[in-house]
């Protein structure tokens, strides 16, 4: 295994995992205080899991989004 091409390409995934889960989670807030299902002072709890099938993989991330 190329350590260097594995690490570049995990980083990369990771960045494109998190500038979309980022603007999803911006769009959903902001039209939830435009629609008044949320007011934009809650505590939002929020999930993720990472799955990657053929290594068997299945991790749960849970935490909290503060808009506040």
């Amino acid at each position: 295994m190329d350590e260097e091409a594995f690490n570049l390409s995990l980083r990369k995934f990771l960045k494109k995992v998190g500038v979309t889960a980022q603007r999803e989670i911006e769009q959903a807030v902001r039209a939830a205080i435009a629609e008044g299902r949320l007011t934009g002072g809650e505590s939002l709890a929020a999930s993720v899991t990472l799955r990657i099938g053929r290594l068997e993989l299945a991790t749960h991330i849970d935490g909290q989004i503060d808009l506040t």
